[in-house]
């Protein structure tokens, strides 16, 4: 039911979804939105994808909405051999680029999951809101965490 209604609020919003996990508005396609599977105890976890921005002029990923308590932009720092989540305000997705939001580097934070841990095969629908290109509905797919979890992830220009 999730996905149907994705699919039309996706319709009514103008925008098309080439297949089940790319979603195209305007110049930007957004490729591959996923989270791997959390434990029952989790509070967050973490949502990736890639944008590639086909047009000219430089856009921004502002903001993510998802029914959750709290969603935020995030990157991974290290520092001293320590890996530590950071909040940032928009990720720049300059024209002509893709841009991974992957593990490790800029990722989706959905926070405040109260022992609704995300499972294997379920799907979450969430809004990107971009500077220029406006917002857009996405569906991320629930996966299994494997040793090679950034593999289909990389950065390309």
């Amino acid at each position: 039911m999730k996905k149907i209604l994705a699919t039309a609020a996706a319709l009514a919003l103008g925008f098309s979804m080439a297949h089940a996990d790319e979603f195209i508005a305007g110049e930007l396609t957004i490729n591959h939105p996923m989270a791997f599977e959390t434990a029952k105890t989790a509070m967050t976890g973490g949502g990736f994808l890639s944008v590639t921005n086909n047009g000219t002029e430089d856009d921004r990923l502002i903001a993510v909405r998802a029914d959750f308590p709290k969603v935020e932009l995030h990157t991974t720092e290290e520092k001293d051999g320590i890996a530590k989540m950071m909040h940032v305000d928009a990720i720049d997705i300059p024209a002509g680029e893709t841009v991974a939001l992957e593990p490790g580097g800029f990722h989706i934070m959905f926070m405040g999951l109260g022992g609704d841990p995300f499972e294997i095969g379920e799907e979450i629908p969430a809004t990107l809101v971009f500077e220029n290109s406006g917002e857009v509905e996405v569906m991320f797919n629930v996966e299994e965490r494997t040793t090679e979890h950034g593999s289909s992830h990389s950065t390309t220009n």
